[in-house]
């Protein structure tokens, strides 16, 4: 399911505008993006955790030259989820 048909799906099933689904979804990923962009995390419970998680420096070899490199830790964003969403897709 694309964004575009997640808006749709959810305009129908909630009686929204196709704009007002938009706009709440929209609104929704912004949220949770600058919350976890803070290093906090978003918990919605059944649904699941968004977090942003430390990775490490790691060193790589360039496939091309053959040389070593660092590569520089950075913060890469994690999804757990809920035990009702993991419950649902057992069924």
């Amino acid at each position: 399911m694309t964004k575009q048909e997640f808006i749709e799906a959810l305009a129908k099933k909630a009686k929204l505008s196709k704009k007002d689904a938009r706009t709440v979804v929209d609104e929704a990923l912004d949220l949770i993006v600058s919350t976890v962009k803070k290093s906090q995390k978003v918990a919605l419970t059944g649904f699941g955790t968004f977090e942003a998680r430390k990775q490490k420096a790691t060193q790589r070899i360039n496939p091309q030259t053959g040389k070593k490199m660092t590569v520089p830790a950075k913060s890469v964003p994690k999804f757990r989820a809920g035990k009702q969403f993991k419950e649902a897709l057992a069924k």
